[in-house]
């Protein structure tokens, strides 16, 4: 039995949330993850649409963490 470990050099992730307060939070609370990881934020590309069914604007983001 073989164990290898390959180390991650890009990783995207992709969150929303209705309000900006909860995307901020969640987004810092994964850049705090990927530290471990030793990756660090590279980009970040963000979008906001009318959510009908909810009735409020829904905040997206993608961000890309690379390795240092």
């Amino acid at each position: 039995m073989d164990f290898i470990l390959d180390r991650i050099e890009n990783k995207i992730e992709f969150f929303q949330a209705y309000d900006l307060k909860t995307l901020e939070k969640k987004i810092n609370d994964q850049i705090d993850n990927n530290k471990a990881l030793m990756l660090d934020v590279y980009a970040i590309q963000h979008n906001i649409v009318f959510d009908p069914n909810a009735e409020k604007m829904l905040y997206s983001a993608v961000v890309h963490f690379k390795v240092k």
